[in-house]
């Protein structure tokens, strides 16, 4: 699977794990100068808010954990089957595959709480994947009704499918105004 210079040193599980913590952190990069009004704010043409997305990768993170045997979702982080949350925890219809995010800002999180259930999801991914074997993680694991993949290869799909979603929060930054992250 892995067989660089770089895992030589590093089980393949530490790798991935630190490629989905590395996907948050980068993430984070984009969300510099979001403030709590800004989290559900919209674009014209653009189909995500902040909140929505930080929700959104949360909660498919926390789904891929599940797939790996690391448990579900956190209670104190998501209303199970809710199409809205509070303020402390979001409702998994409202950030779920095909839901259109809401701009009501009682439906979401407060930011920080954003970012905390966004890392503690990367956590949980990364503890789950740092606890499987060398067979586990070449399994092939069920993810979507049509999707089956080793595990290995769905931990890679999710740092990307984090990425894609800090890619929306960059075109938002740039639809309202924001200073661009490398200046």
């Amino acid at each position: 699977m892995l067989n660089s210079k770089y895992t030589e040193t590093m089980r393949a599980q530490d790798y991935l794990a630190d490629t989905i913590l590395g996907s948050r952190d980068n993430f984070f990069r984009y969300m510099v100068g979001f403030e709590e009004g800004d989290r559900v704010r919209a674009a014209p043409g653009l189909p995500n808010h902040a909140a929505w997305c930080m929700g959104h990768c949360a909660l498919v993170m926390h789904r891929i954990a599940e797939k790996l045997g690391a448990g579900g979702l956190p209670d104190a982080d998501f209303l199970v089957g809710a199409d809205r949350g509070d303020s402390r925890r979001y409702g998994t219809e409202a950030v779920a595959f095909g839901s259109s995010p809401s701009v009501e800002s009682q439906t979401f999180p407060t930011l920080v709480r954003c970012r905390e259930i966004f890392s503690n999801a990367a956590e949980h991914l990364a503890g789950a994947i740092r606890s499987l074997s060398e067979d586990q993680l070449n399994e092939t694991v069920q993810f979507f009704p049509k999707y089956a993949a080793p595990a290995w290869h769905i931990v890679a799909r999710m740092a990307f499918h984090n990425g894609f979603h800090a890619g929306q929060i960059a075109d938002l930054r740039r639809a309202l105004g924001m200073k661009s992250i490398f200046a």
